[in-house]
């Protein structure tokens, strides 16, 4: 059974505040054990894409399709099924540690409020939280349990984050773009961390990130994702190798390389498609040097291509973007 699987997931805003869907026809799934990339520019609909994993729409938005957390449809759970799907089956690492926390707290009463209100006793919920913080590396977990969130590192402070999330050992792990803040150094600790996590527990876990470098040594599949629909999907290694779509190979031309002879980034031209605007066919033809007078015109299926998916009436002629 998968950790996650979207099916048909179309998500519109209330009051007519957008005149296309922030999420379109999204379908995605996470395996237990597996790491699934998640990526695209910044309003792409990524982290929209994950809230509803927990069930946090905007207020008023109606949503179609179907959400399944190990097994069961978030879209049709009550207020008291959500806080136990939660609690115990998916859990969220946000970017900014800091964002998570209250700063007036202890980080251990951060730490075992879940637990204590799961039914946990105060003693066993304290000798969890010091279990989990010398899991993701915390030295002196049991005196970290008596600090403020501002006596933390944000590489610290994520840590313990990481932790809070992994409390309840859920089946979902969802990491929105959790080493964005970070410097590089406390980067690859956080990812080293996640990984191994991820290999002992057999959580499923859902990284999303606009950085492809990252997701290339991080994750198994990946998906792209671009104004609300996901435009390719297949295995990292592929989608590195042999993009099918032309913003994935924009996305990819425009990290850049610390080899000696690589060429430099070349951005995509244009700007991404914002919420006001819905134009017919696919929402990147006007920045795409591949595009066809059909581009404007008909909006490409997700199909298959090779050994993915692609979303490009392009993408089956065999160019190598």
């Amino acid at each position: 059974m998968p950790a996650l699987e979207i099916d048909g997931l179309t998500v519109r805003l209330a009051g007519g505040h957008a005149a296309r869907p922030v999420l379109d026809g999204v379908g995605l799934r996470v395996l237990p054990g597996e790491t699934v990339g998640l990526v695209g520019e910044s309003g792409s609909g990524k982290s929209m894409a994950c809230r509803t994993a927990l069930g946090l729409l905007p207020a008023g938005a109606r949503a179609e399709g179907a959400v399944r957390v190990a097994g069961r449809d978030v879209l049709d759970l009550g207020r008291a099924a959500l806080a136990e799907l939660r609690a115990r089956r998916v859990a969220m690492v946000y970017q900014d540690p800091r964002a998570s926390v209250n700063p007036l707290r202890r980080v251990g009463d951060f730490l075992t409020e879940g637990l204590r209100a799961a039914g946990t006793p105060r003693a066993a919920a304290t000798a969890r939280a010091v279990e989990l913080l010398d899991a993701v590396g915390i030295r002196d977990p049991r005196g970290a349990l008596r600090r403020h969130p501002h006596q933390f590192s944000g590489g610290m402070l994520q840590r313990v984050v990481i932790a809070a999330a992994l409390a309840g050992e859920p089946d979902l792990l969802i990491a929105d773009e959790p080493t964005t803040a970070l410097d590089v150094t406390t980067q690859a600790e956080i990812i080293g961390i996640l990984a191994r996590l991820r290999a002992e527990r057999g959580t499923g876990m859902l990284f999303v990130t606009h950085d492809l470098e990252l997701a290339a040594a991080v994750c198994d599949r990946m998906y792209v994702m671009y104004a609300g629909r996901i435009v390719e999907t297949r295995s990292a290694d592929e989608l590195f190798d042999r993009p099918r779509h032309p913003y994935t190979a924009g996305l990819l031309a425009s990290t850049p390389r610390i080899e000696p002879d690589a060429a430099p980034p070349s951005p995509i031209p244009g700007r991404p498609v914002s919420l006001a605007e819905a134009p017919p066919g696919c929402a990147f033809a006007a920045r795409c040097a591949l595009a066809l007078p059909r581009c404007t015109e008909e909006t490409p299926a997700l199909a298959v291509h090779g050994d993915g998916l692609a979303a490009c009436h392009r993408a089956g002629e065999g160019i190598v973007l």
